[in-house]
This record gives C-alpha cells, sequence and structure tokens, in this order.
C-alpha cells in the first residue's frame, strides 16, 4: 500500500478509536467512520480493512508491540518467584504507561473500554492479547500465584480486575481531557497494581460460586 493509501488507513483507525470511544461500539457507523476520517467514500473501511471486525482487529493490535516490548522488559527481570505485584506490574504498567505516552485527547482507553461492554467483540479482543505467548505465560503465572483459591473465586475477581483496570483507565483518561486531572499514568499504574494485589489475595469469607466461566486480564 502505497503512502496516500496509509495515510487513508491511520485517519480511518483514528476516526474510529475516537467514535467508539465517545459512543460505544454499536452505534458508530462505517459511513460515520468514513466521513469523521474526511473521506467521501463510504466504503473505506470495507476497503482498507476488509469489513468492521478487521477493523476493529487492526484498532486492539495497533499498539500492542510497544506494549509488549515492555512487558517483555519487566518479565525479564522477574525473579523464579516472583510476588503477586510483581506479576501484575508486567500486565499493568505497560498499558498504562503507553496511555501515558499518547497525546491529549487520547482515546485508547475508552475505546478498549467501550470494546470489552461488547460480548460478540469479547473474543476478538481476547484473541488479539492471548496471541502473545508472553501475556498468556504471565496469566497462567498469576493463576499459579492464587492457586489456593478455588476456580470459580479466582475468575469472579479477575472480572472485577479487569473491569476495574479499564474503567479506571477510562475515566482517568476522560478526566485529564477534562482538565480535571493532571496526568500521572505511572502512580495509577501503581495504585491499579496495589488494589489488583490486594483483592486477589484477600482471604474468602463466603465460599460459593459467582462467576463459573474464566475471566482474564485483557489489557492489549
Amino acid at each position: 500500500m502505497g503512502q496516500h493509501g496509509d495515510k487513508a488507513r491511520e485517519a480511518l483507525l483514528d476516526a474510529a478509536e475516537e467514535l467508539f470511544a465517545r459512543f460505544g461500539i454499536d452505534a458508530v457507523s462505517n459511513r460515520r467512520i468514513a466521513e469523521r476520517a474526511g473521506t467521501a467514500n463510504h466504503s473505506a473501511v470495507a476497503y482498507h480493512f476488509g469489513g468492521r471486525e478487521e477493523l476493529i482487529r487492526a484498532l486492539v493490535t495497533r499498539h500492542t508491540a510497544d506494549t509488549s516490548r515492555r512487558r517483555a522488559e519487566l518479565a525479564a527481570g522477574l525473579n523464579p518467584n516472583p510476588a503477586l505485584p510483581e506479576l501484575l506490574a508486567c500486565l499493568i504498567l505497560p498499558w498504562v504507561e503507553h496511555l501515558g505516552s499518547l497525546p491529549v485527547p487520547s482515546w485508547r482507553a475508552r475505546f478498549v473500554y467501550q470494546l470489552r461492554a461488547v460480548p460478540s467483540m469479547q473474543e476478538v479482543l481476547a484473541g488479539s492479547v492471548l496471541a502473545n505467548p508472553l501475556t498468556e505465560d504471565l496469566i497462567g503465572r498469576l493463576e499459579a500465584a492464587t492457586g489456593e483459591l478455588a476456580p470459580t473465586t479466582r475468575y469472579g475477581r479477575s472480572w472485577i480486575l479487569g473491569n476495574m483496570v479499564l474503567g479506571v483507565s477510562a475515566e482517568y483518561e476522560a478526566r485529564i481531557q477534562d482538565g480535571a486531572e493532571k496526568a500521572n499514568w505511572t502512580g495509577v499504574g501503581y495504585f491499579l497494581i496495589d488494589a489488583s494485589a490486594g483483592m486477589l489475595s484477600a482471604p474468602v469469607t463466603h465460599p460459593g460460586d459467582f462467576l463459573t466461566q474464566p475471566s482474564a486480564v485483557y489489557l492489549p
């Protein structure tokens, strides 16, 4: 694809990420994305990506090279028996550090949060994340580190953890845009690591089934 085509593709990705973040995945048409990108070709999404799902996959994986590289750096520094916060740092810090590197306003956190809320899109998000062997290994080590928990308890807490990390990130991103917060993404990252470690290691006072299906921390 030539330089003009690359620019058109990037413009569509920028437009889609913003519109999905602001209005939700299902509320935004391909035509609206094309118009926001400044093209008169209302079939531009199909032309450049092949379809809507392919566009969303491209958005999900758009910055994963940067986060994967940082995740590998952190994982390489782990000792043979890392503590729970150290494992969580490998998953969470690359995500928040990347958000901190984006210009303001950014839409990344809000886009991923919207994506997670659409059942049909969760497979796209999970598939792109678990395609990375390192991320899959870290999630496995995290499960092993919380092996004293019943599987259903671990699933439920992981579900809460994922919603918490993405929800806080999305709201913080919006507050930075509104001028209500001065960006400190590293501080937010360590806050989320501590909160997540505390929740995962908390005692179980009332055993019972909450969620019975696996749910992991999907951070592109």
